[in-house]
């Protein structure tokens, strides 16, 4: 019989797991997992099924497969020409293979230990160079979420950066529709007021304003020279943005050379798959003076020990931690994967090739132009890049519904008009096909369609572009593969081994669940195609929104935030929306415990809410008193509670249900982070402990890939009562969701399902591993947490423990007592077992000078115990610098880690030998990662900010 597939995602079988529970001391008996779990969590939380599951019983992999299949062909793959953001791109196969579909790359982590991160990180100084070079603008940072919440952060970096004191904010026309829907969400929360002008016809701009985005060529197509609303947006005290297309900027002016401020938009065009409407990169780029009000993260060059060159994260790269409630921001990751992606595509295009392609959309725009043109129908625009809007009076729903019939996707705009944007994937045949269906039947002639257009030359970009060597020197596909291995050499992913993750839940990325998302049928599809040919991808979105109310004792569930804290900011808009519709416009109060994520707080102000602090006792618990005391003292204005369960510190408080009652009682509503649901899916829902709203990291929980610090989901769910303010969307295929629910809350993501391309992995997840298998997975992460809790408490304190003695999914190491006996700090100890073969733990959070480790489900025993052996010989390596065997300043610790090239060197001086540096353990001989340099110094790279690719000659 064929092992069920929980079997091959729990990386601990009975026999190692009876192991374990030894060494905790749990009894025998018949269900020693199962007391573990009872010993662990208070008994009032345990989850008691309530009728039928909805959760089918787990599927093999075949099975899941076959049904995936099935979805799949109940969408229909068409020629997308609706653009608004959204395009056909030809992935390169060489990226397809050895970036999207390899597990050094999709499943490597954040990169906060730079050491080991340098593949990824050069990938992304690329992507901020292409970015710059496109836009003209001096530094970018290292992907946005998508282009309608880049715009959204660029509107508010304005606000903080202009001299106008005014709330209002000029908006494009002809913006995106998207665009406009999540500018309006954000833009309410924060008191800022929207005023739409038609920047191209010349409509007078508002009296004051700080800020203006002008959308670069326009949604309709058209192309302008922005010039004078740029200047005017100056003269005015205010910032310009221009939301601009990356590959029109090959052949156009760029938004630095007429004096944009800022410049946002997206990188899906290039090699990046449709996929439903994402995960795609989106960008911001800003002029000088304004690199460090950029959200997000922002990749720099540093220096290591040794004075080589080494990249790492700049400025503050967890500035929600540092700063919370006065955070510029709440986004605290990037779309990595996708804009390694799309930086690789303009590596293997070249500024040659991305000009080649733009020329010949243009070209191909231009021809089916001049053959409507020709059969009698109006082209609006003079000037247009690669989108044609046609006035076609009375006909434009029959002409679409016509071209619909064969196979192409065109915009009613509205009865006369429709839109046709071209793109890398549409031939000239395809173009005349098309204008065949407007009427054209003669003058089809195929001719040449490279060069600027005459149409666009008043507007010709005359500065060069992508001139680093980097992006002409991989232009075959061996050098493209060679590249891109030895980029993925140099990191640390889970491919490698474990990576002991506190709060972030580094488990399997199963190649079954990761088989899905480059089927054309899911990647090959637009966000706002017609519910006729989504109809799988529906259905698919309809069971996981089930499967997910089920699990979180939610009654509803929105899979549209793209991201984590996109989540978070979705269920406090949508208490703020409950509140307001009950009048009660006052409740803007957010208590928040002092121990909670730092995205909370700056989530609650992005909500417009008013962040009031929570104390935490000594045992990391929520200060009942002090809640009760904040509770009285703001009862008329509480709006919410945000709190973490299991708590930050990786324990279950056991009054957390007294916790949601006081808050209730008093008229607010409670928000249950969902950072940690890992440690509860199957024995405890968020809904029975007194949840109202509550969002899912599905990058954590539910098995999508981190990508190296992007892409996530982080869908939201709520009681019923919040189920009509979850976002929705203008454009989606469908208004009613799981359970009958409508979401009318406005949107926090560009398209209407969000990274809807990567849900078939938890799909896959969810069905394969059915409701037994989620929760043997829970029990077998609080099982591997305690142990490693247990063997390493008399080394290192465990700082949190439960009522029970027990920890969650995840320890707390305190390491400040050793560096009070050994001068080792956390530092050390975290860049040292990169030496032995690891990533490091989550380094001081949420405690200054402690490690947070989280093995996970998925890594077996002798990995958990390589980890172990690992963490007692550094304490044994620190216990001989306390006693003067090696000097403070020089022993394996505070030089660690150790390259290759500093142990062949002529010349050895250190006090310890070449083998303890790089070999501490005989097991490592044969199977070494070797980081590719040496330990980075941070405050250099902040001192001497450089956020684009350095000259090969300081490689030298």
């Amino acid at each position: 019989m064929t092992r069920p597939f929980s079997s091959r995602h729990i990386g601990t079988d009975a026999a190692a797991q009876q192991q374990m529970l030894d060494a905790l001391g749990i009894a025998a008996g018949d269900d020693r997992l199962g007391a573990l779990i009872e010993a662990a969590l208070p008994a009032a939380i345990r989850a008691e099924q309530d009728g039928p599951s909805v959760l089918p019983p787990a599927a093999s992999e075949a099975e899941a497969l076959a049904e995936l299949r099935a979805l799949a062909a109940q969408n229909r793959v068409t020629t997308p020409l609706i653009g608004l953001g959204y395009y056909g791109t030809l992935t390169p196969s060489v990226i397809q293979r050895n970036v999207l579909e390899n597990p050094s790359w999709y499943t490597a982590y954040t990169p906060y230990q730079p050491e080991i991160s340098q593949g990824r990180l050069e990938a992304l100084i690329n992507f901020q160079t292409m970015v710059t070079d496109l836009t003209g603008l001096d530094t970018a940072n290292a992907s946005m979420l998508d282009e309608s919440t880049a715009v959204a952060e660029a509107m508010l970096l304005a606000r903080r950066a202009s001299k106008a004191k005014t709330n209002v904010f000029a908006v494009d026309a002809d913006a995106l529709p998207q665009t406009k829907a999540v500018l309006a969400t954000r833009a309410a929360a924060v008191g800022v007021e929207l005023v739409e002008v038609d920047f191209a016809a010349g409509e007078q701009l508002p009296e004051a304003f700080f800020g203006s985005v002008v959308q670069y060529p326009g949604a309709s197509g058209r192309v302008w020279d922005p010039t004078a609303v740029i200047d005017a947006t100056h003269t005015a005290g205010g910032l310009s943005v221009v939301a601009a297309d990356l590959l029109a900027l090959t052949l156009v002016r760029s938004p630095g050379s007429m004096g944009a401020d800022v410049a946002v938009g997206t990188t899906q065009r290039f090699g990046v798959p449709l996929g439903f409407g994402g995960p795609h990169a989106g960008y911001m780029a800003v002029h000088s003076g304004l690199e460090r009000q950029l959200p997000g993260r922002l990749v720099g060059v540093s220096v290591d020990a040794e004075g080589k060159p080494a990249y790492r994260l700049s400025l503050q790269t967890r500035e929600q931690h540092i700063r919370r409630e006065k955070a510029t921001s709440n986004i605290c990751t990037a779309q990595v994967l996708l804009a390694v992606m799309a930086s690789m595509y303009a590596v293997y295009h070249g500024p040659d090739g991305l000009k080649a392609i733009a020329s010949n959309v243009a070209g191909t725009a231009g021809s089916f132009a001049k053959w409507v043109s020709g059969a009698g129908a109006e082209i609006v625009h003079e000037s247009y890049f690669d989108t044609v809007l046609v006035r076609v009076p009375g006909r434009a729903s029959e002409i679409v519904a016509a071209a619909h019939d064969a196979g192409f996707l065109l915009r009613e705009v509205d009865a006369d008009l429709i839109g046709v944007a071209f793109d890398e994937a549409t031939t000239l045949a395809d173009a005349a096909r098309l204008a065949g269906i407007f009427g054209a039947t003669e003058g089809l002639s195929f001719l040449a369609t490279g060069g600027l257009p005459d149409r666009l030359a008043p507007l010709a970009r005359q500065d060069d572009y992508l001139t680093h060597p980097v992006f002409h020197a991989h232009h075959s596909e061996t050098a493209m593969m060679r590249y891109l291995k030895q980029l993925a050499d140099r990191d640390y992913a889970l491919d490698r081994g474990m990576i002991p993750l506190g709060s972030c839940t580094m488990k399997l990325n199963a190649a079954t669940e990761m088989a899905a998302i480059t089927w054309p049928e899911f990647a090959g599809i637009h966000p706002f195609a017609p519910v006729e040919d989504v109809t799988g991808y529906l259905t698919l979105i309809d069971q996981l929104e089930s499967w997910l109310t089920e699990v979180t004792g939610y009654d509803a569930v929105s899979l549209q935030p793209n991201a984590g804290s996109q989540g978070e900011l979705a269920g406090l808009l949508a208490i703020r929306g409950y509140h307001l519709s009950r009048g009660d416009d006052q409740r803007t109060i957010c208590l928040i415990p002092s121990s909670a994520h730092g995205t909370n707080a700056a989530s609650a102000v992005l909500a417009g809410m008013k962040v009031v602090v929570v104390a935490t006792d000594d045992l990391g618990n929520v200060d009942l008193d002090d809640l009760r005391v904040k509770i009285a003292t703001h009862a008329d204005q509480l709006g919410a509670l945000m709190i973490t369960y299991p708590s930050t510190f990786g324990v279950y408080e056991a009054t957390v249900q007294e916790i949601t009652a006081a808050v209730h009682e008093a008229g607010g509503q409670v928000y249950i982070d969902g950072a940690n649901f890992n440690a509860l899916v199957g024995v405890s829902r968020f809904g029975d402990l007194g949840g109202d709203v509550s969002h899912l990291n599905l990058h954590k929980t539910f098995a999508i890939p981190h990508g190296g610090g992007g892409p996530g989901i982080g869908p939201v769910g709520a009681k019923a009562h919040l189920a009509p303010f979850l976002p929705g969307h203008p454009m989606a295929q469908q208004a009613e969701h799981a359970g009958g629910h409508v979401f009318d809350g406005g949107p926090v993501s560009a398209a209407p399902y969000g990274s809807a391309g990567v849900l078939a992995i938890s799909w896959a997840y969810v069905r394969m591993m059915g409701a037994n298998g989620l929760a043997e997975a829970t029990a077998a992460a609080v099982l591997s947490a305690n142990y490693i809790a247990a063997r390493l408490t008399d080394h290192f304190p465990v700082l949190y423990t439960g009522e029970g003695g027990f920890v969650a999914h995840e320890c707390i190491l305190d390491l400040r007592p050793l560096k009070e006996a050994t001068g080792v700090t956390v530092d050390d100890v975290a860049k040292r077992l990169i030496d032995y073969g690891f990533h490091a733990p989550t380094m001081s959070f949420p405690v200054a000078g402690t490690l947070m480790v989280e093995p996970t489900e998925s890594e077996d025993l002798g990995e958990v115990e390589r980890f172990i052996e690992a963490m007692i010989q550094i304490k044994a390596e620190a216990d001989q610098v306390a006693a003067g065997v090696w000097p403070a300043d020089d022993n394996p610790l505070v030089n660690a880690p150790h390259t290759a090239e500093s142990i062949v060197a002529a010349e050895w001086t250190h006090p310890y030998s070449r083998e303890l540096a790089v070999y501490p353990v005989r097991a490592l001989i044969r199977t070494k990662y070797w980081p590719p340099v040496s330990r980075i110094d941070q405050a250099y790279g902040d001192r001497n900010l450089v956020c684009a690719c350095p000259p090969i000659e300081a490689f030298a």
